[in-house]
């Protein structure tokens, strides 16, 4: 019998095993086929304004896609190597080598990846026309997206998995030579130790926990995070990570411990599911530790993205209040832009000429704006009356009411925005023709003049802008140096790309001359915060998939060596339905505490250093649990999935 007729007997003999192994190589090409297409698709590319930008953006998520592939497939082989131990040992007692075993195992992979490659790349075609609508959804573009199979993502999809088919031979290889030929025979038979537990450690991994949530809900603003910043996130990092781990090494064991010390600890099932987990601690460490913390990666990772997309649309406003705003020109040139900005097809709403006052700061301009390298050196002074009259025209509620040497601060973006009380007014000082002193009121998250926008290099600097009362406008006034400003409203103005590189060009032609355009970031900003959702929604898709695999195949292992002792159980009287209730609770004990510590973890950061920043937008509250509980049902399907076959491969031959 050849090496190729012992692999096709191979498959079919043991069909369920290779069945597993099979499924988790059609999801990878599936994922990898849908995202490549979703970069090569001709539909989509025409219906980009940044093709560049998107090309890059697609090729970096590929390549982490890929890795993650990797990741997923090589513990699905490793499973699956470990599970043919008993094989292997046969086929080097009757004289094969590794060379040959190895051999044979590359014809089987090459077999799976083919059957893997055609199927996923069927499912993945039909799937790449539902994700490119998404992605067109997300980024709020009309565009039709045709059902293609691009010969560039199968030829692409394609060379990689002949890639991993050899990486995979070599994992083989090396595991199949590390081996004696008395420990294949055996695999089976090994007992973990239980873990020794400790109370004290148990209690401690508690404390460890509690500190780093309680680190975390301080305010950003407390004295622990002002002056120990550094030590508060090693302290929080250490608690975390080492908390987590000896959850599961000490805490967990500590509890079946606890148990198992029960009066009634013999009732029921309890010594059934438990007495088996206790021998799994030490197993089940580090990977339940991992799946946590990668839990809370992921969750975070999403639950960021998605407010990062859901904020964006305001925040482009934010940033770039005017649609279009550049400092005047001269007459002839003023004159020209109003032409074609009036022969643009974008209706003018509104067309306002402002004056503001140029000043030095003489204090540190961090008093009154977070972030000063983001502002240009010098401050301009609008007047009150100036400023109320744009912010009613833009119908937004930010009016201000300042008397004598009064002023608001203009800090867009700023971290911590309030109002200050009587009496506790920082004083900013300034000069003019004349040095004066302000008494800031008040520092203001909004702009009056937005980042400065270039068509192709996006945002430079802002204006730092002071709003002072009328009266002291008309003080300085005389004397001060002046600069005037054009500022347009226009109607779909995030469609006003072309308009606005013409007037760039005019503007621009004398040098550091400033210039702010809506549509110069928006479709920037919409489109690459689209396609980091879209990305991060396959990343996190996978992740999970990969990490609750973690979990199945390592309960799929200890099913299948525990078949014997839930034969031996049967024969003395457990019946179907007392063996499911066991497996349940035994499963339930290792699914349940890593999602339930990973929410945990990513409740507390994406709470207190994420949502707490964006509180105008309440709504992110209900999008972030409803992320949860996808991830939640999604790990819910894992568990019942391993319960049912866990429970087949127990009763085999019971």
């Amino acid at each position: 019998m050849s090496l190729l007729d012992l692999t096709i007997r191979n498959v079919k003999r043991n069909f369920r095993l290779y069945s597993i192994y099979l499924f988790s190589m059609i999801i990878g090409v599936i994922i990898q086929f849908t995202f490549s297409s979703v970069l090569f698709n001709e539909d989509i590319m025409n219906a980009l304004k940044n093709r560049d930008n998107y090309e890059t953006g697609v090729s970096i998520a590929s390549v982490v896609v890929f890795l993650f592939i990797i990741f997923f497939i090589l513990y699905a082989n490793s499973f699956f190597m470990r599970q043919r131990k008993k094989e292997f040992g046969m086929y080097l007692l009757y004289g094969l080598n590794e060379r040959q075993i190895t051999r044979m195992v590359f014809y089987e992979t090459l077999f799976i990846s083919a059957i893997a490659l055609a199927s996923g790349i069927l499912l993945g075609g039909l799937l790449s026309k539902l994700f490119g609508m998404l992605l067109m959804s997300l980024m709020q573009y009309d565009q039709v997206i045709s059902l293609a199979f691009p010969i560039e993502a199968i030829v692409f999809t394609g060379f990689l998995y002949l890639l991993l088919t050899v990486i995979i031979t070599v994992q083989s290889y090396i595991m199949i030579n590390r081996v004696q030929l008395t420990e294949l025979f055996h695999a089976k038979q090994k007992m973990e130790k239980p873990v020794r537990i400790s109370p004290f450690m148990a209690i401690l991994s508690i404390l460890l926990l509690g500190m780093a949530f309680g680190l975390i809900s301080s305010s950003k603003q407390s004295a622990v995070w002002n002056e120990y910043a550094t030590s508060s996130l090693i302290a929080v990092t250490m608690g975390i990570i080492a908390g987590t781990f000896l959850f599961f090494r000490q805490f967990a064991g500590w509890l079946l411990q606890t148990l198992a010390r029960r009066r009634t600890y013999h009732e029921g099932n309890t010594v059934l599911w438990t007495s088996s987990l206790r021998f799994q601690v030490r197993g089940n460490t580090l990977n339940l530790t991992f799946i946590s913390l990668f839990s809370a990666a992921i969750i975070m990772l999403l639950c960021f993205v998605t407010i990062n997309y859901k904020v964006q649309f305001e925040a482009v406003g934010r940033n770039l209040p005017n649609d279009i705003a550049f400092q005047s020109q001269d007459p002839a040139a003023n004159k020209q832009i109003d032409e074609i900005i009036q022969s643009s097809g974008h209706a003018v709403q509104y067309h306002l000429k402002p004056e503001l006052l140029i000043a030095v700061p003489v204090t540190d301009r961090g008093v009154a704006w977070d972030n000063p390298e983001y502002y240009e050196d010098n401050v301009l002074l609008v007047s009150e009356g100036a400023y109320n009259e744009l912010i009613s025209l833009r119908g937004h509620d930010r009016r201000v009411d300042l008397q004598g040497n009064e002023a608001a601060a203009l800090s867009q973006g700023s971290d911590f925005p309030k109002p200050y009380a009587k009496g506790v007014e920082p004083a900013f000082t300034l000069k003019t023709n004349q040095e004066t002193t302000l008494k800031l009121v008040e520092k203001k998250d909004y702009a009056y003049l937005g980042w400065s926008s270039s068509p192709t290099e996006s945002m430079g600097r802002k204006p730092a802008v002071l709003v002072i009362s009328d009266e002291l406008y008309a003080s300085l006034k005389e004397g001060a140096a002046k600069r005037a400003y054009e500022i347009y409203a226009l109607e779909d103005a995030e469609d006003a790309e072309p308009l606005s590189k013409q007037v760039h060009a005019i503007v621009t032609q004398n040098t550091d001359t400033y210039y702010s355009s809506f549509a110069d970031v928006y479709s920037k900003q919409i489109e690459s915060s689209s396609l980091m959702l879209f990305a991060s929604g396959f990343l996190a898709l996978l992740a999970l998939f990969a990490l609750a695999s973690v979990i199945y195949f390592k309960q799929l292992r200890e099913a299948t060596d525990e078949r014997m002792q839930y034969a031996i159980l049967r024969k003395l009287g457990m019946d179907n339905g007392q063996m499911k209730s066991v497996i349940r609770k035994q499963l339930l004990f290792v699914f349940l505490p890593p999602l339930v510590l990973g929410v945990l973890h990513s409740w507390f950061i994406i709470k207190y250093y994420i949502l707490d920043s964006v509180q105008d937008f309440p709504e992110l509250h209900g999008m972030v649990w409803g992320i949860m509980g996808v991830y939640f049902l999604i790990y819910l399907l894992f568990y019942v999935s391993s319960t049912n076959l866990y429970y087949k491969i127990v009763s085999t031959n019971a």
